[in-house]
């Protein structure tokens, strides 16, 4: 039911990142072990609230971004439909620590669930909360990140948790593409993966230019992660253009562009959001009639068995929607609505399951099912709405441009 589940990961070239990331994302990823006897309890705990007691930017930025999210009423309802096995690989990239798995284990009464208490250094929610920090920068206790910026004037001499290990890898595109690339012989439909958004990116402008995952959705190393859930990073990767042309007395045509002019990969990437586009003649006493309506995005039935469209835009491609028409009297403009849905497939599945007589769900189940479809629907916005005024002289053109 998962959009993001895959059984692998995607492949190595052999060179030192890729040999880094393949111990570091190893799977499992191995308990972190008993802490250093150094180490204070703050030093050792994996809770992100314990980061944030130094990291303040980092943790805030973190706390309100989707990673944070990763394992919200939307995964939660499936783990008693899919079973133990299955659950697990979407643990790997939502909650991939060992003792986030160990939890939720023990909290579903899977088996070979631990019967004790966790250590100490794991807070009774780590599984409740996503893709924490340690699950990109903790193995056994050691702390790994990018090459260090520019250091802070009141940086401490001696840094807590002995200090961390430096890696490149950090600041490249293969570090995100764990989570965000299937493999060849990933789950696909029509013949094109679900999730290959990674080599959409490696064939695109952005990756010969140096313009890596990190560079647009972690601007200035803030751990923010924004794409399509946030209008104003959509706004600054997708050019939208309306068109007015006057043919003769009585006929136009309009004309809407949509060019995919900044994100590196397809515009949108995955089958979950969608761009709805509508066009409209307005009157000069505000009545509107519908005059054309479209989707960008690739769509798939709410069991992800058939595509039944492709309309995504490739990197520094562009999506027109064109039509001739008469225009009746009293229109004096064209309105175009550009509205999104970032959870658009999820709307469509999460619906169709509260439906299904079939599926045993228990009481608590089915809340977090409705919770789920209640937040996927919130998240919907509006992120245009273009008039353009029909122009009186023939053949001349009139133009709005948003970007």
């Amino acid at each position: 039911m998962l959009v993001a589940c895959s059984n692998e990961r995607p492949g190595s070239d052999g060179d030192d990142v890729q040999r880094f990331l393949a111990g570091h994302w190893s799977d499992p990823i191995p308990p972190q072990g008993t802490p250093p006897t150094q180490f204070s309890e703050l030093e050792a705990s994996l809770d992100p609230a314990a980061c944030g007691r130094c990291h303040v930017a980092q943790y805030a930025d973190w706390r309100d971004s989707l990673h944070s999210h990763a394992m919200g009423p939307g995964i939660f309802w499936q783990f008693g439909v899919l079973g133990q096995e299955e659950s697990n690989r979407c643990l790997r990239c939502h909650a991939p620590l060992a003792e986030q798995k160990a939890l939720l284990a023990k909290g579903q009464g899977w088996r070979n669930a631990p019967q004790s208490a966790p250590p100490a250094y794991v807070t009774a929610d780590l599984h409740r909360q996503g893709l924490v920090c340690a699950a990109c920068h903790v193995r056994r206790h050691q702390r790994f990140g990018p090459p260090p910026g520019a250091a802070p004037a009141d940086a401490p001499a001696v840094t807590p948790h002995g200090g961390f290990v430096m890696s490149t890898a950090f600041e490249d595109s293969r570090f995100c593409a764990t989570c965000h690339q299937f493999p060849p012989q990933g789950r696909g439909l029509n013949g094109k993966l679900l999730e290959d958004t990674y080599e959409e990116w490696r064939a695109s402008r952005a990756a010969r230019e140096g313009r890596t995952c990190q560079k647009c959705h972690m601007p200035g190393r803030r751990h923010l992660w924004r794409g399509i859930h946030d209008p104003a990073t959509l706004r600054s990767s997708l050019v939208r253009r309306l068109e007015v042309v006057r043919l003769s007395q009585d006929r136009a045509r309009v004309t809407a562009t949509f060019v995919n002019e900044g994100a590196g990969h397809f515009l949108p990437t995955y089958v979950v959001p969608k761009i709805f586009i509508t066009l409209a003649l307005v009157a000069g006493n505000g009545a509107q009639r519908e005059i054309a309506r479209r989707t960008i995005g690739r769509t798939a039935d709410e069991a992800l068995t058939r595509e039944l469209e492709d309309t995504r835009i490739a990197p520094d491609g562009k999506f027109v929607v064109e039509t001739e028409l008469e225009l009746p009297a009293g229109v004096s403009s064209v309105e175009m609505l550009v509205e999104v849905a970032p959870g658009e497939h999820y709307e469509r599945m999460f619906q169709a399951m509260l439906g299904r007589r079939d599926l045993k769900l228990d009481a608590v189940g089915r809340g977090l099912l409705q919770d789920a479809l209640h937040s996927a629907r919130a998240k919907r916005y509006r992120l245009d709405r273009l008039v353009v005024t029909v122009p009186e002289r023939l053949g001349t053109t009139a133009r709005r441009v948003a970007n």
